[in-house]
């Protein structure tokens, strides 16, 4: 139950006092980061990790003013591939056949699969398929942030071109997505953090099909 403890103590802090997390905290959170699952194994999308405070200051700038972009510790922007490519798909499936030891017919079978499937597909298509697998890994990254005691705040309230201007992504291939702030609540500023959490009931959010 501890993990359901923690998820209950988090919340998107709307203000974050600068305190810096400890480097083991951040690396336990990138690491659930690389465990998340995604389809087919491809992981299509990097982690910016920003703690240049000129940087977050710009970021700030495109994102609504939001005092949590420049006050949080580390901010990680999760930047989905603009597109599937052969390249791409045989680096992840080399590196699977590197790690395992071995090749598999049906793993091979597959990756032909996923390049006539994948490659001929409009640019657009493929990176709203990556931006899914990206929000994946972004939800694990909460969960482990609040598991460390970090708050985080899950933002889409910035003008991503902007920040992907800001980071070099256009070159890299990489669409900014999605942001979290990673840091510690300020208690004394924050509007949100003694409201009590609210959530839909249990039959709200179900459908039982027994």
């Amino acid at each position: 139950m501890e993990l359901i403890e923690k998820l209950n103590w988090r919340y998107a802090a709307k203000a974050m006092n600068g305190n810096q997390i400890s480097q083991e905290k951040v690396d336990n959170i990138i690491e659930a980061i690389s465990l998340a699952p995604t389809s087919s194994g491809l992981q299509p999308f990097e982690v910016v990790v920003v703690t240049n405070q000129e940087v977050k200051d710009k970021i700030k700038a495109v994102a609504w003013n939001q005092s949590v972009v420049s006050d949080c510790s580390h901010l990680l922007v999760f930047a989905a591939w603009d597109t599937y490519t052969a390249d791409r798909i045989n680096y992840m499936f080399d590196l699977t056949n590197e790690v395992r030891g071995f090749k598999n017919e049906g793993w091979e079978n597959y990756r032909q699969q996923l390049l006539s499937s994948y490659v001929p597909r409009p640019a657009q298509e493929n990176f709203e398929h990556a931006a899914r697998q990206a929000y994946i890994a972004f939800s694990q990254a909460i969960a482990a942030a609040a598991f460390e005691g970090v708050d985080a705040t899950p933002m889409e309230g910035f003008d991503t071109a902007a920040v992907d201007e800001i980071l070099g992504l256009e070159a890299k291939g990489l669409k900014s997505c999605v942001m979290l702030p990673l840091g510690y609540r300020d208690e004394e500023n924050d509007w949100l953090v003694n409201l009590p959490k609210v959530r839909k009931s249990k039959e709200d959010l179900l459908i039982k099909v027994d």
